[in-house]
């Protein structure tokens, strides 16, 4: 008997591991929160050449906290480029969903999968580093979390971060002569109150 246990002792063990692999995933995948599009929004500006500044909106925003093994947190952001709008102007808009900018009909999304980060980072404010796809093209971005002004931020109080990228580095090149090479992106995230995290 005690040669068959000993035989039987590793499958148990194989087994136990893989009971243990389950549960943490299953902690994981609990542990993520889901980003409000409704109380959440997406915007960025632009310069003219005139010195007009250009306010533009994403109105659908998409996304999810999660809670990795160590307590860090990462999150996914996704913002959709087929109804981007420049506010108040019609032509900017078809011009920010073409090809010479968002390029919508063949990209369909701006996706954010953040670098993960410690949950005090929200309260207190600073950078945060992840990886921005616009256009196919992926380019390491850094965001500015501003300090949070309520005890638990993206449930209590917005989120609010922003960051500045180049549109030459995500192939967004055409109207160089009209439009500033700089895009300023202004986020303020909200977690739907029935969430995880």
């Amino acid at each position: 008997m005690v040669a068959v246990s000993q035989r039987w002792r590793p499958v148990r063990w194989l087994g136990a591991c893989c009971w243990g692999a389950l549960l943490l995933a299953a902690a994981t995948l609990a542990a993520a929160a889901e980003i409000d599009g409704a109380a959440s929004h997406a915007g960025f500006s632009l310069q003219t050449r005139w010195g007009q500044t250009l306010q533009g909106r994403f109105p659908s925003v998409r996304g999810e906290v999660d809670t990795l093994a160590d307590g860090r947190r990462r999150v996914r952001l996704e913002l959709a480029t087929g109804d981007v709008e420049i506010l108040g102007h019609p032509g900017y808009t078809r011009f920010t969903r073409g090809q010479g900018f968002f390029a919508a009909a063949r990209w369909p999304q701006v996706e954010f999968l953040s670098d993960p980060y410690p949950p005090a980072l929200l309260q207190h404010g600073g950078t945060l580093g992840g990886s921005l796809r616009i256009r196919g093209i992926a380019r390491h971005t850094v965001f500015l979390i501003e300090p949070a002004t309520c005890a638990r931020p993206g449930r209590d109080c917005d989120v609010v971060a922003g960051g500045r990228i180049r549109r030459s580095d995500f192939d967004m090149g055409r109207w160089r002569v009209a439009i500033s090479e700089e895009v300023a992106f202004a986020l303020r995230i909200r977690l739907r109150a029935d969430g995880g995290a």
